[in-house]
C-alpha cells in the first residue's frame, strides 16, 4: 500500500509543493505543444522561397494532417490512462510521454517529410501517456483535502494556459523570424527540461503514482468489485453483449479506414485505403459507416439502463453532440485562421501605431513572465533543500525563456516598423481566459447561474458571433483573391468572443460527466466525449481544408460565414431543447 504522506506541510501559496512541479511540468508540454501547433500549418503552407521558405504544401494537405494528428491526440490518452493505472504507475507515464515527445519536437526540427511524420507520431503518443496521469497525480495527492481541490486545479491550468502563451508566443515568433526548425527544436528544449525537472522532483511525491503493487492491485479489484456490488443492488446492471463489440469493433475499423486515409491520399497519393463506398470518394463512406454505428451502439445500449439513468445519459450524449460542433468551429484557429491571418491581414505597422503596439506586446510578454516567475521563486524558497536539482533546471529554463524575451524585444524596439508575426494573435486566446475566467467562475457559483441548454447556448454562439467579425472583414474581398490587407481588429475581436464561447462551454463537458453518468460508466463516456472532442477536431480540419476552394468559388467571407451560422443555430437548437434536457437529467444542475 502507498505510504501516507502530508503534502500540506510543505506548502507554496497556500497548496503542496508537488503542485507547483506539477504546474511547471504541464507548463512546459503546453508550451511545447502549443508552440509547434502554431507553427504547423504556416509552415508547411509557405512558399519554397523567401527568407524562411516551407513546404508549399496546399491548405487542403497541411489540415488533413493536422486534424489527424489533433483528433488521436484525444484518444490516445485512454490508452496511456489505463496503462498508468494498471501497469507502470503515474510518474512513470508522465516521465516517458514526455520523453516520447521530446524526441518527437527534435525529430520535427529536422524538417524533412519522413522526420516531420516520425516526429507527429512521438507526439500523439507521448501525449497519450502524459496528459491523462498529471490529474490523477493531483487527485492522489489531495485525497482527504477535496476542499482544496478546486483551488489546486484552477492553479494547474494557469499553469496550462501559461504554457500555451509561452509556447505561441516563442515558439511561434523564434519560427518565423529565425527559421522554422528552431521553433520546433525550442518546443522540443523545453518539453526534455520539464520532463528532467519532473524526474528530479520525484522525492516530494512519496509513493504518489508509483508502479501498482500486487497488493495495490488487490485492494483496488476488491473496491471496485464491492462498489459495483453496491451498485447493482440499487440499479440496473448493464454488461457489453456480443452485438456491443462487434458495432465497436465495426466502429473502430472504418474509422481507422477514414482517419489514415485522408492524410495519406491528400499529402503522399497513397490511394490504398481510397475506398468509394456509396459513391462516396476518400474513403467519405466509412466515415459515415462509423457514425451510423456509433449511433446504433448507443441506441442498443442505452434502453437497457433504468429509467433515471437512461435519460440521463441521453442529455449527455446531446451535449456531446453540441460539444463536436464547438470544437469543429473553434479549432479553425489552429487551421483556417493562420492562413487568413497571413494572406488578408495587414499586419505591417508604423509610426504612433508601432509604438503601442510594441508597448502593449512589452506588457502581455512581460507581466504574465514576472507572475510565474515569482511563484518560481516562492517554490525555490520551500523546496530548494529538498529538490534543489529540479529547481537549476527549473531556473535553467526561465533564463532561457528570459534570454529570448529580451532578445525579442530589443530587435523589435530597435526596429523603425512593426511587422506582428502570425503566431503572435494566437496568445490572445491564453491571455482573454486568464482575464475573463475569474468573472466567469463567480457567475456560474452565482444565483444567476444559467442551465446547462443556456451556457451551451451562449457558447456556441458567442463562437459564432467570432466569425461573424472575420466574415464581415472579409466583406469586400473580390472572389479567388490570394490576398487583402484587413485590419487586425476583425482577428482581435474573434479571439475575443471565441474565448468567452470557450469559458461557457468548455468547460461543462467533464462537469455534467461527473453528474449525469453513473460511477461505474464514467470511464465508457469519459471515452465517448473526448471522442466527441477528437471528432470536432478532424471535422473542424476537414472542412478547414476546402478553405482554397470555397474562397475561390464563393469567397473568404462566406467562408467563415459558415462557422458563423452553423455554431448559431446549433446554439438555438440548445435553447429550444432546453424543456426536454430538463427533464431528461431528472433534477441535475
Amino acid at each position: 500500500m502507498s505510504a501516507k504522506v502530508d503534502f500540506f506541510e510543505n506548502k507554496v501559496l497556500g497548496h503542496p509543493a508537488g503542485l507547483f512541479v506539477l504546474f511547471f511540468t504541464e507548463m512546459w508540454e503546453r508550451f511545447s505543444y502549443y508552440g509547434m501547433r502554431a507553427l504547423l500549418v504556416i509552415f508547411l503552407t509557405a512558399g519554397l522561397t523567401g527568407d524562411n521558405p516551407g513546404w508549399a504544401w496546399d491548405t487542403s494537405a497541411a489540415l488533413s494532417l493536422l486534424g489527424t494528428y489533433a483528433m488521436l491526440v484525444y484518444l490516445t490518452p485512454i490508452m496511456g490512462g489505463y496503462l498508468a493505472d494498471k501497469i507502470i504507475g503515474y510518474r512513470m507515464a508522465v516521465i516517458i510521454g514526455a520523453l516520447l515527445m521530446t524526441l518527437g519536437h527534435a525529430a520535427m526540427a529536422v524538417e524533412t517529410p519522413l522526420f516531420l511524420y516520425i516526429g507527429i507520431a512521438f507526439l500523439i503518443f507521448g501525449n497519450g501517456f502524459f496528459k491523462p496521469n498529471m490529474t490523477s497525480i493531483i487527485s492522489k495527492m489531495y485525497e482527504g483535502h477535496d476542499e482544496k481541490k478546486d483551488g489546486a486545479y484552477n492553479l494547474f491550468y494557469m499553469g496550462v494556459n501559461a504554457g500555451a502563451f509561452l509556447g505561441i508566443m516563442l515558439c511561434g515568433w523564434v519560427g518565423e523570424k529565425v527559421g522554422w526548425s528552431y521553433g520546433f527544436g525550442l518546443a522540443g528544449i523545453f518539453m526534455f527540461l520539464g520532463m528532467v525537472q519532473f524526474y528530479l522532483a520525484q522525492p516530494l511525491f512519496g509513493d504518489i503514482g508509483d508502479k501498482p503493487t500486487e497488493e495495490e492491485k488487490n485492494v483496488e479489484r476488491l473496491a471496485a468489485a464491492k462498489a459495483l456490488k453496491d451498485e447493482n443492488s440499487k440499479e440496473k446492471r448493464n454488461p457489453f453483449l456480443p452485438i456491443d463489440y462487434a458495432l465497436i469493433g465495426i466502429f473502430v475499423i472504418s474509422a481507422m479506414i477514414f482517419i489514415i486515409n485522408d492524410p495519406l491520399s491528400k499529402i503522399g497519393g497513397i490511394n490504398a485505403l481510397n475506398f468509394n463506398l456509396f459513391g462516396m470518394p476518400e474513403s467519405l463512406g466509412f466515415a459515415l459507416v462509423a457514425a451510423i454505428t456509433f449511433i446504433i451502439l448507443l441506441a442498443v445500449r442505452i434502453p437497457r439502463y433504468s429509467t433515471v439513468e437512461r435519460d440521463r445519459m441521453i442529455a449527455f450524449m446531446i451535449f456531446c453532440l453540441f460539444t463536436i460542433f464547438f470544437w469543429a468551429a473553434f479549432e479553425q484557429a489552429a487551421g483556417s485562421m493562420p492562413i487568413y491571418i497571413r494572406d488578408f491581414t495587414d499586419r505591417v505597422l508604423d509610426g504612433s501605431a508601432a509604438t503601442t503596439f510594441k508597448i502593449i506586446d512589452l506588457v502581455v510578454t512581460v507581466v504574465p513572465l514576472l507572475i510565474i516567475t515569482y511563484v518560481l521563486i516562492s517554490l525555490f524558497r520551500k523546496t530548494f533543500t529538498q529538490i534543489g536539482s529540479s529547481n537549476i533546471v527549473l531556473a535553467i529554463s526561465f533564463i532561457i525563456v528570459w534570454g529570448i524575451v529580451g532578445y525579442k524585444l530589443f530587435i523589435e524596439f530597435n526596429s523603425q516598423s512593426s511587422e506582428v508575426t502570425i503566431t503572435w494573435f494566437g496568445i490572445l486566446n491564453s491571455l482573454f481566459i486568464i482575464v475573463f475566467a475569474p468573472i466567469f467562475t463567480k457567475w456560474w457559483d452565482s444565483k444567476y447561474n444559467p442551465p446547462a441548454s443556456v451556457k451551451y447556448f451562449l457558447g456556441l454562439f458567442l463562437l459564432g458571433l467570432g466569425f461573424a467579425f472575420l466574415a464581415f472583414g472579409a466583406r469586400n474581398v473580390p472572389l479567388g483573391a490570394e490576398s487583402a490587407a484587413l485590419s487586425m481588429a476583425w482577428v482581435v475581436f474573434a479571439y475575443l468572443f471565441h474565448t468567452l464561447g470557450e469559458l461557457c462551454l468548455s468547460p461543462m463537458g467533464l462537469s455534467y460527466l461527473s453528474k449525469l453518468v453513473p460511477a461505474r460508466m464514467v470511464a465508457f463516456m469519459f471515452g465517448v466525449y473526448y471522442l466527441a472532442i477528437a471528432i470536432g477536431n478532424k471535422l473542424a480540419h476537414y472542412v478547414g481544408g476546402d478553405m482554397e476552394h470555397i474562397v475561390g468559388t464563393k469567397g473568404l467571407s462566406w467562408f467563415f460565414l459558415i462557422f458563423t451560422l452553423i455554431p448559431i443555430g446549433i446554439g438555438v437548437v440548445s435553447l429550444l431543447l432546453h424543456p426536454l434536457l430538463k427533464k431528461l437529467m431528472h433534477g441535475v444542475k
